[in-house]
């Protein structure tokens, strides 16, 4: 097994008794940390770890890699451990990872350095207390007072293990300690360092910059090409301040590409050289292999008229952003009028004669804004090159065979939502048309960008800098590679905690916040996204959040939109470790996170509801049969939390509810939380759909009769998607909403490829009955849906999908009329929003909302009136406070050309009585024109 490369000044060395010793010990080390490793190119092409000097085996477990942790550079706890009376706490440090716990002794051997360690003060300082609070209560020591900075350094590179003692020095118990916090403290300067990564300078030259506070030794290897060897290594110098190692490398030019040597110290492990690809990699060989050397704002980089391109306009306030969110691959894959090699990738945006882009202008002229596309950061499900198309063979709309052909090649197709990052600041380059040549996935981003701006529409981008696909030594573990134990959030033993799925970033620790901010700046700035959601954000800090806020303000001169889920869960739930950017906690700060308050109150029941529940748990817009009483107290509470989501789901907005009292949206309860939690509308973002779960259209197929005709079936769709236009905040929709899309009951569908996840922009066909969903997320559900998919009754005709696309239409031409649906803070809501058909003697199933637009010059309508109507039959009230106004229908609706000819032709209003009648599962708008008013 190969030593780990140390100068030969250090094979004399033996157990250091004193911190004198370890003192030069420390010099001795920033000597080696500046050496070169020898000038061997076959270094570079080298597996991706070598271990070079194993550690010995016993001292700490596998299931509890790191039980104790750093509090700050001074502070050490160590959960679940107290000591008794003679007891005490030792730090034992080797630099070369010699430790040994002696059997026939029970001591500790090996060491460069032993520290006994101080009690800690009691209490701590209340900001150390309250950031460490999640560990529990354990023993606490505290480092020497006189150790210096470069001294508590030198104990974080290398082995270092924290023992409890006997009083006469027996190991009772040793374990490893979490690094981050100490990290954090002694290396906080490292935030402010310019530009990370690598950047080409004039004179074919390259500067690179990595923070690896803790490794022993980093070089650069540089390849010619992306498949090419080595053409040259070169060292990178630590700086002891930052942590940062650089270098200035010459003949080195962009367009080429560069990979990491880093030796470094794993707990558990020993001393590693790891080839590695650099965290801030704008651009990459085919899967990942190799980082691409260039610098974004080279005119090679973008496509023609890219730096002249004339964007649409920021949005003067997130209300007035309506997103729809689509995946780069559903977009074009299955549309003939792409050309074959462009389907499914970037480029395909930029067919301006292709069905689905002549989609979005249509949806951009009536009144769509934004694009949000699923991550299109590099992700590591998918082959870049080679990926596998199943065979899906011809079968019954129930067959299993459909869901058998996708899942053989699940892993190797070239389907996944990408919720599995890799490298955050480089495109994924499957949606390129060559992926191993990093300038061409750059390019390409940016030619599909230009060309959804060129349709009037804004992109934004779906980003998940909660997780990464992989953590610790994996080969596609990126952070940890170079950093251990330090991007990863832990639990108390050490373990990287996995709440989300996959192993959860810690973007509470300065370089991984950093990282994030960094990352989220280069998509604004190099691409033009002019928006960004973040997925899981509830498991990030609030404070993160608001310096990325500021620092986009500042540097490109105005709010960028910022929105995300806001989900309560896991090891940061309640703010254990942190005040989260969570729905309750951001209240304030302009930031939007979805709500699960209106989309429950709409669609029925919760997120992951399996079929069986779902069915069980019908929505407002599916009417409780008569005389199921608890059914029909559910819908009428269910009323109340949409009236709620109608004004932009505030804390303070008040209205009668259904007990007849008059409460505020913090005052009324959704499960065990208030049901208002936003500050402002902008806040709140509205959907009733989105890529996880049954789309709209399969939850309806759980949740209305079997035997309701396609036909309703699109009206109630359109119900939902109209009560998602009216309500105040921002307006989210997911693609295909429109088209009445299925995925053939696929309650999870990231891995279940282009089959089950088709867009048909012809809306010749929905997707509904492609065969029973894949077994892994649907299996326990297969004798309630068999049936469903079988009758051929639900599956709805061209007619009635150009129908529903058609009225889909009608209804963002009817938010995009008048900023009365675009409120902008939570006074004027209150102001100008007044519910009727409110408290216990309500019209079971009907929503009245009445907009004021009195005083405000850009409001076209002095009134509006909005009427939903879930039931299955025509509905008629009377609200004697808007009698004798010059109601009429809303002239959308109105309009010869629209859609709905039912609401055109049968919603009516006797308005010297204020009486409104609506049509069975409709939303109709009635309005007084300023020029009429009285």
């Amino acid at each position: 097994m190969p030593v780990c490369v140390p100068p030969s000044v250090f094979s004399g060395f033996r157990p250091l008794a004193t911190w004198a010793l370890l003192a030069a010990f420390a010099g001795l080390a920033g000597l080696a940390q500046a050496a070169a490793l020898p000038d061997d190119l076959s270094q570079c092409e080298a597996p991706l770890t070598t271990v070079l000097r194993s550690v010995a085996p016993g001292l700490t477990s596998q299931d509890t890699p790191a039980g104790a942790a750093w509090l700050d550079d001074t502070h050490v706890r160590w959960p679940g451990v107290t000591i008794a009376p003679g007891q005490r706490l030792r730090l034992h440090h080797s630099e070369s990872g010699r430790l040994t716990l002696v059997a026939t002794t029970g001591r500790m051997s090996g060491a460069d350095a032993v520290i006994a360690l101080g009690a800690a003060p009691t209490p701590l300082p209340a900001d150390l207390a309250a950031a460490n609070a999640y560990l529990g209560e354990g023993a606490e020591g505290v480092l020497p007072k006189d150790l210096s900075a470069a001294r508590r350094k030198a104990l974080l590179q290398g082995q270092l293990l924290l023992t409890l003692e006997a009083p006469d020095g027996r190991v009772l118990q040793s374990t490893a300690l979490q690094p981050a916090r100490a990290l954090d403290a002694l290396y906080a300067a490292a935030e402010e360092v310019p530009q990370l990564g690598a950047q080409p300078l004039s004179g074919e030259r390259a500067g690179f910059k990595l923070w690896a506070p803790t490794a022993r030794q980093v070089s650069v290897c540089v390849y010619p090409g992306p498949q090419a060897v080595a053409m040259r290594m070169a060292p990178l110098r630590r700086d002891p301040h930052t942590g940062v190692w650089q270098a200035t490398v010459p003949e080195v030019r962009s367009g080429q590409y560069y990979r990491y040597l880093v030796d470094v110290f794993v707990p558990g492990t020993g001393w590693v050289r790891n080839r590695v690809t650099d965290p801030y990699s704008i651009s990459l060989s085919a899967n990942s292999r190799r980082s691409y050397i260039a610098d974004l704002s080279d005119p090679a980089l973008a496509p023609a008229g890219w730096t002249q391109h004339a964007a649409p306009a920021p949005a003067a306030a997130s209300t007035d952003m309506v997103l729809y969110e689509l995946h780069v691959r559903d977009f074009s894959r299955d549309d003939a009028s792409v050309p074959e090699p462009l389907r499914g990738k970037y480029l395909a945006f930029t067919q301006d004669q292709s069905l689905g882009i002549r989609h979005l202008r249509a949806l951009a002229a009536g009144g769509l804004t934004d694009i949000h596309l699923l991550p299109i950061f590099d992700l590591a499900s998918v082959p870049e090159q080679g990926c596998r198309a199943p065979a899906i063979p011809t079968a019954a709309p129930d067959s299993d065979a459909q869901q058998a052909a996708v899942q053989a090649v699940a892993g190797q197709d070239c389907f996944n939502w990408g919720y599995d990052p890799f490298h955050y600041n480089a495109p994924e380059g499957s949606f390129a048309t060559d992926a191993d040549d990093g300038a061409v996935r750059i390019r390409e981003v940016r030619a599909m960008v230009m060309a959804l701006h060129r349709a009037g529409l804004r992109v934004g981008m779906d980003v998940v800098y909660n997780h990464t696909v992989a953590a610790g030594q994996q080969a596609q573990s990126v952070l940890d590679r170079i950093v251990p134990m330090y991007y990863h959030r832990l639990d108390r033993q050490g373990r990287v905690e996995r709440s989300t799925c996959c192993d959860n970033t810690a973007t509470e620790h300065r370089m991984m916040g950093r990282l994030l901010i960094d990352s989220v700046v280069l998509w604004a700035q190099a691409y033009g996204m002019n928006s960004f959601r973040f997925d899981l954000m509830g498991h990030q800090p609030r404070a993160v959040m608001e310096r990325l806020q500021a620092r986009l303000r500042r540097e490109l001169g105005h709010e960028v939109p910022l929105i995300g889920e806001g989900w309560n869960f896991g090891e940061v739930a309640n703010g254990a470790r942190f005040v989260q950017a969570s729905q309750l906690s951001l209240n304030g700060t302009g930031i939007g996170t979805f709500s699960d308050r209106g989309r429950d109150a709409v669609r029925g029941g919760a997120a992951g509801d399996d079929a069986a529940t779902s069915r069980a748990r019908p929505g407002f817009i599916v009417p409780a049969p008569d005389g199921d009483e608890a059914r029909r107290a559910e819908w009428l509470r269910q009323a109340d939390l949409l009236r709620l989501a109608l004004a932009g789901t505030l804390r303070s907005y008040r209205f009668e509810t259904l007990d007849g009292e008059t409460r505020s949206g913090e005052q009324m309860r959704y499960g065990d939380q208030p049901a208002g939690y936003a500050s402002v509308p902008g806040e709140t973002v509205n959907y009733v759909e989105n890529h996880d779960n049954q789309t709209l259209f399969d939850a309806l197929v759980l949740k209305l009769p079997q035997d309701t005709s396609p036909q309703d079936r699109a009206r109630v769709q359109l119900l939902a998607l109209g009560i998602n236009a009216l309500s105040q905040g921002v307006a989210y929709f997911h693609a295909g909403g429109e088209l009445l899309r299925s995925k053939s009951m696929d309650r999870n569908s990231y891995d279940s490829g282009d089959w089950f996840n088709a867009l048909d922009w012809r809306g010749e066909d929905n997707g509904f009955g492609r065969g029973l969903p894949p077994k892994s997320d649907n299996g326990g559900d297969y004798a309630l849906l068999k049936p469903l998919l079988a009758d051929a009754r639900i599956k709805p005709s061209p007619a009635v999908i150009d129908w529903t696309g058609r009225a889909f239409l009608d209804l963002l031409r009817i938010r995009a009329s008048t900023p009365l649906l675009r409120l902008r803070s939570a006074e004027e809501v209150q102001q100008r929003l007044r519910f009727y058909n409110t408290g216990p003697q309500q019209q079971p199933g009907l929503i009245v909302g009445r907009l004021d637009g009195s005083g405000r010059a850009d409001a076209r309508f002095e009134r509006v009136i909005y009427l939903i109507n879930a039931n299955p039959q025509a509905t008629t009230v009377t609200l004697p406070a808007e009698a004798g106004r010059a109601w009429r229908l809303h002239p959308v609706q109105a309009a010869a050309s629209a859609a709905d000819r039912v609401v055109a032709e049968t919603a009516s209003v006797d308005a010297p009585n204020g009486r409104f009648t609506v049509p069975a599962r409709s939303v109709v708008v009635f309005v007084v024109e300023k020029a009429a008013a009285r």
